[in-house]
């Protein structure tokens, strides 16, 4: 009975919210949204091996450039785009990005999947260099400590991280229509861990439709220990037939270390006290590693976690940080000012990695969990939300799969349905007279829900299984494809110089930075890690 009547509440809450927005000064502030991505992909060879020389110096420098960088791997490059708030300039200057690297790096390519492949010998891969400076030393120390943790091979999985961030008037509109007497900044920073939590009960249906891994390179897995399932298909893919996104699985991002960590997400205070505990909690496993051995660092400290960015989490809570400032430290300071999403395979099927109908999908999603009413979680249901994820990840695509909600088992189709309704008034809100583009993409993936093969991991064990190729013939004929693309893609000059100038000043700066440090390194972790926070 609890149940029914809390499902009704939220209903009434969100229903009344979206009535309160239907006017037009509500729909535009619905339709004032801020959007940046961040993609990584490997570099590869033409033969399909990973790419083994250092981050290409034509593309500046990976420490201080503000678009193309690295993350784990001087082979695994990321692509930053600047704030945008709209969809088309979002999408049109990753694609520069993409189009002026590949026109840079001399006939490499880049792997358009989340899962690597033809990967050789793991001590071959090479962490990213970022210099000499006291910042690049530890980035680089950082990774070592990571390669010596979870290994190599984890951390060349690529992914895409979408930013979001609601418009200040749409908050503004949200605090009117509650009967709450708090300040703005409060206000906002509690809806982004409302909507965090909500994320966290429905990420699932990410995976779900976008869920890009359903198959692995056997290379990938051949030195690992795993009782997942696997068939064999051809001569070396192996799949689990009903996978979304092996990506999202123990075989990828994990770490078994941290589900002693005990991070909740029911209010910024709970959330920084957790993330505070967590770092300054010691590891008898990481321990055994060493910090600094014969004179040589392994690790910035042998703490559960080495700093903040190392907690997996498939949604951050964020804050444009301040020169020298910590994650925590910014939103201990500013409170929340946008989330960043976490759980997207890279899309195959874009030569950037993502496309303008999951952008406006990730829209009305998000802002569904922000709308929609939040109550706090307790253990029983963190347990829940962690047991529908590994189903969706595992086997999203089963017939009549079912899941968890409130306690009581739900059909994923079933509640897919009830959530595209919610999501189709959005839908209207956003959309105008002359562009339905919310409604058509709500349309378009709502034929996912009856018709798993109409998801990304679908398509995909489709092609593979019709075609009769393997996982990695089929992603190099994609890279082949994607290269030949983006090298025909036109830069305008102007364009081009604006990359240069980046480039050269990137270079500029980390020097710079090499030249002015005044302490040493051991000095400098030392300074970095007497405040209780860290990043």
């Amino acid at each position: 009975m609890s149940v029914h009547l809390s499902e009704s509440i939220k209903l009434k809450s969100f229903n009344k919210l979206v009535a309160a927005l239907s006017e037009q000064p509500g729909r535009e502030a619905l339709r004032t949204m801020y959007r940046g991505i961040e993609r990584e992909a490997l570099r590869i060879e033409q033969s399909g091996h990973l790419a083994m020389d250092p981050h290409p110096q034509v593309l500046g420098s990976a420490l201080t450039h503000s678009r193309i960088t690295t993350d784990y791997s001087e082979s695994l490059l990321e692509f930053i785009t600047p704030v945008y708030s709209d969809i088309n300039g979002l999408l049109d200057d990753l694609k520069q990005t993409h189009a002026y690297t590949v026109q840079h790096i001399k006939g490499q390519k880049l792997w358009p999947v989340s899962m690597p492949c033809y990967v050789g010998s793991k001590a071959d891969i090479p962490i990213a260099n970022y210099g000499t400076s006291n910042v690049g030393k530890m980035k680089r120390l950082y990774r070592e400590g990571l390669t010596h943790r979870y290994g190599a091979l984890m951390q060349i999985i690529s992914g895409v991280h979408f930013n979001f961030s609601a418009s200040k008037s749409l908050f503004e509109k949200m605090l009117l229509a509650s009967d709450k007497k708090m300040e703005l900044e409060d206000f906002t920073s509690e809806a982004y861990f409302g909507l965090i939590r909500n994320y966290r009960r429905l990420v699932w249906i990410l995976p779900y439709l976008f869920g890009a891994s359903p198959a692995v390179c056997q290379s990938f897995v051949k030195n690992q220990s795993t009782d997942l399932p696997f068939k064999k298909l051809g001569k070396g893919t192996l799949y689990l037939p009903y996978a979304t996104s092996l990506r999202m699985s123990d075989l990828g991002y994990t770490n078994q270390e941290q589900e002693c960590l005990s991070i909740s997400y029911n209010s910024l205070p709970e959330y920084l006290k957790g993330m505070k505990a967590a770092i300054n909690m010691p590891s008898t496993q990481f321990e055994k590693i060493g910090v600094k051995v014969g004179g040589d660092y392994r690790q910035l400290n042998a703490n559960i976690l080495q700093i903040e960015n190392e907690f997996y989490a498939p949604i951050r809570a964020k804050r444009v940080a301040l020169s020298g400032e910590k994650p925590s430290e910014a939103l201990e300071r500013g409170g929340v000012e946008y989330i960043e999403v976490r759980a997207l395979d890279v899309n195959p099927f874009s030569e950037v990695g993502i496309s303008e109908e999951q952008v406006r999908f990730l829209d009305l999603f998000l802002l569904y969990c922000l709308l929609q009413d939040s109550p706090c979680s307790d253990e029983s249901e963190e347990q829940e939300m962690a047991a529908n994820l590994q189903s969706v990840v595992l086997e999203g695509r089963k017939p009549n799969l079912t899941l968890l909600r409130n306690g009581k088992s739900i059909e994923l189709a079933q509640w897919m349905r009830v959530l595209f309704d919610d999501l189709s008034q959005l839908a209207n809100l956003l959309d105008t007279d002359e562009d339905k583009s919310y409604q058509l993409i709500l349309s378009q993936y709502a034929e996912a829900i009856s018709d798993p093969n109409n998801t990304f991991s679908g398509k995909i064990m489709k092609l593979l299984q019709q075609e009769g190729v393997d996982h990695g013939q089929w992603v190099a004929h994609l890279a082949d494809q994607y290269q030949a693309q983006l090298m025909d893609y036109p830069l305008s000059e102007e364009v081009k110089k604006q990359y240069q100038m980046a480039a050269d000043d990137s270079l500029t700066k980390q020097a710079q930075l090499e030249a002015n440090d005044d302490q040493t390194f051991d000095e400098y972790l030392t300074s970095y890690f007497k405040n209780p926070y860290e990043a």
